[in-house]
This record gives structure tokens, sequence and C-alpha cells, in this order.
């Protein structure tokens, strides 16, 4: 599923081909996505200048000047391709292209969706703060609220290891099953270690470890694994300076072949997630 450094390089792939532009098409080509998408009330959106697109979690946000919000979710296998009128040629429509948006520069913008997981809705503004999908969300891991002193307060009574601790949305949003695992093993800092009894120091390790490794994820446009593309169609790159994510089997970047018993990246099931992580230089914290 695409995490937070894809759904941001989609976003911001977006953002020129939008804001300050209107939409003159909206074609449902099927509106069963994970939610029907509501198509009168997306058709409605016609004509309306676009003031922004944003990004909230794993959501895109593309606000109307009608106080109208589109929320956008790419799901598991969603995607957004941008075509310029000078490439629409090659458009090849199929039942997977639920979406084809064109805007008043001739450039159409199609949401494409195999497994059908993503989901688009529109709401009023005054909706948005108790808008379902978006309650209870946690700070912004890139924001300045997601400090070591805000991840500890939230941390410091729960038992659970820190990976899926980790991943929990009310906690903090974006940090999926990639990112979470190279954030762990950068910090040096075992999977299973429960949330709980982690040091101070490890704390501020971990919360630095996250924003650096989001940070030059985006800067890498994401990470392909199977479906995600950005919007002009090319891979994400971060996957290509993976340290351990889907290495298990494969040397420590770090302590191999420094540490001779190097036992190498190894694979855990938690929470039903693949976690990758080295046992010899991420060691397991047993108790405060």
């Amino acid at each position: 599923m695409p995490e937070l450094p894809e759904v941001e390089t989609v976003c911001r792939g977006l953002e020129p081909f939008l804001v300050g532009h209107k939409v003159t098409d909206i074609s449902v080509r099927s509106p069963s996505l994970r939610i029907p998408i509501p198509e009168q009330e997306l058709k409605a959106l016609t004509g309306v200048k676009i003031v922004s697109c944003q990004r909230r979690a794993k959501y895109i946000l593309v606000r109307f000047a009608n106080q109208k919000i589109m929320v956008a979710h790419l799901g598991m296998t969603g995607s957004y391709t941008v075509w310029t009128e000078e490439k629409q040629k090659a458009i090849i429509l199929d039942l997977h292209d639920h979406l084809v948006f064109t805007t008043d520069k001739n450039v159409k913008i199609i949401y494409r969706d195999p497994r059908r997981f993503g989901s688009v809705d529109v709401i009023n503004s005054s909706e948005y703060d108790s808008y379902k999908p978006l309650v209870n969300l946690g700070v912004e891991p890139l924001s300045d609220e997601f400090t070591s002193g805000y991840f500890h307060q939230k941390i410091f009574l729960r038992r659970a290891p820190v990976k899926p601790v980790l991943m929990d949305q009310s906690v903090v949003v974006g940090v999926g099953n990639i990112y979470a695992s190279e954030a762990l093993f950068m910090a040096s800092i075992h999977p299973e270690t429960p949330a709980q009894f982690l040091t101070p120091s490890q704390t501020k390790r971990l919360v630095a470890a996250i924003k650096k490794i989001l940070i030059a994820a985006i800067e890498s446009g994401g990470s392909t694994l199977r479906d995600y593309r950005r919007v002009g169609g090319e891979s994400g790159h971060f996957q290509f300076g993976f340290s351990v994510y889907d290495r298990a089997g494969e040397n420590c970047p770090r302590c191999s072949p420094k540490r001779l018993k190097a036992a190498g990246i190894q694979r855990i099931v938690q929470a039903g997630r693949s976690t990758f992580f080295c046992p010899t230089c991420q060691i397991l914290r047993k108790e405060g």
C-alpha cells in the first residue's frame, strides 16, 4: 500500500495541473471502489476553481472554491496519471480505469485501481473535522509537532512492540510497513522492543530517523514495489536504497561483513505484516 512518501509525491505531481484550474469534465467509468464514488457530487464540481491540493496522512485533499473537498485514497493499487494534450493519443482505457478528469487546459487525469481498494469522496469543508476517516489521526511526522517528547507521551504506557505502535495512525500518520522497518534500523532499535521500554535517547533517534527516511523517500519519488507510479507514469526510486526492507537473508549494510558472526537480515511477522531487521545491530530491549 502506498505510504506517506508515495502519497506526497502524487499530491505534488497533481498540484500544478489542478491548483488554479477548473475541471471541465468528469467521467465516472466505474463507481464501485471501496466505497461507491458519489457520481453526482463529483460531477457538480465541474467548472469550479481548485484552490489547493494537499495531503493529510495517506489522503489527498483537493479543495474547491465552492467549499467542497474531494478526498481521495490510493488504497493498495490506486494511481493518478496526468496526460497532457500532446500525449493523449496514447491513452488506452480499460476496466481498471475508473475516473477521467479533464481540466480547462485540456489535461486528462486518469484514476486507475485494479484491486479497487482506493476511494474518492466529496465532502463540505464544514464536515472536515468530523469526517470519519480523518478523525482521531495523529500528528504529521514531518511537522514540528512530531517530537521525541510527543512520541514518548504517546507510547510510554504501550506494551505492544514498537513496530506496530509506529504504524498506529492515531500516534503518527503515514508511517507504513516499509518506512517503519527502515526507520527502526536507522535508529538501531529492535522492532519487537515494547514501546514503553524505549529510552529517551532511543525515542529521540527514532523520531529523527523517521523524518530523515521519509524526506529521503519523497526526494526519490517514493518506493515502487508493485503498482505504485508517479503521475507521469514513472516508478519511484527509494526501493533501490532499502537497508533492510525485503532483504531477508542478505548481509546487514551496517554490521556485515565487519562482524564475522553477523546473522544477516531477518524477516518476522508482526500484526500480520512482514518486518525486516538485523538481529545483530538491533538488539532486543526486553525491559525498562
